[in-house]
């Protein structure tokens, strides 16, 4: 039977890493055998393009650069990593995916969406996430919550109206795909937020086997 693939969206500071520790969990305690990987990343190149894209010491990179970086990473993932896995009738539970970049490098960065399409169909070969959780909440809470971790990088030094452009598109993209998507009150507290994720993939798992 095909794996299924989850994405886990959301901008800076929705509480994904916390998301992802209680999925963890649950995902042990059901005998669920899920891979773990992210975006980008999640291969020896894919995480050299995560080095690179992040260092706060490239500000001068090119948002066309940025974009096809994150391709890159992507091209890899699903070849080296995604594919194999759901062929093989795996669940892949994956930090980001193809919806970023049309929410990061389109809305943020201003890239047409068309731009941005060509190079999903390159990359991905029509591969889409079955079930996409967006963490969503405003983007001044977001920020607060981002500013209490570690040094920022490269894209979390960009100004409130970048991360205003961010969340807008990925609503967007969820009001355009509902049947896709599962919007989540990230101003939750943490036990609602894993809730209503369990909530949308038990969903999934029952759609599965029936």
């Amino acid at each position: 039977m095909k794996g299924r693939l989850i994405s886990l969206e959301g901008g800076e500071g929705a509480g994904k890493s916390t998301l992802l520790a209680g999925l963890s969990a649950h995902f042990e305690r059901s005998g669920m055998d899920v891979l773990y990987t992210r975006e980008p990343g999640g291969t020896p190149v894919g995480e050299a393009i995560r080095a690179l894209v992040l260092d706060p010491a490239r500000r001068g990179m090119a948002v066309e650069t940025e974009l096809l970086l994150m391709f890159a990473a992507r091209a890899q993932l699903v070849r080296e990593v995604l594919q194999p896995a759901l062929v093989s009738g795996r669940w892949v539970l994956c930090d980001r995916f193809t919806d970023a970049s049309y929410a990061y490098q389109g809305g943020g960065r201003s890239i047409d969406a068309t731009r941005i399409g060509e190079l999903e169909r390159i990359a991905t070969g029509g591969l889409k996430p079955d079930l996409t959780l967006l963490l969503d909440l405003p983007v001044a809470h977001g920020r607060a919550r981002a500013s209490q971790r570690s040094d920022a990088d490269r894209i979390e030094v960009e100004r409130d109206d970048f991360f205003e452009r961010v969340r807008v598109t990925y609503l967007a993209r969820a009001q355009a795909e509902p049947a896709r998507f599962r919007v989540i009150d990230a101003l939750q507290p943490v036990d609602a937020v894993l809730q209503a994720a369990v909530a949308a993939i038990d969903a999934l798992r029952a759609d599965v086997t029936t």
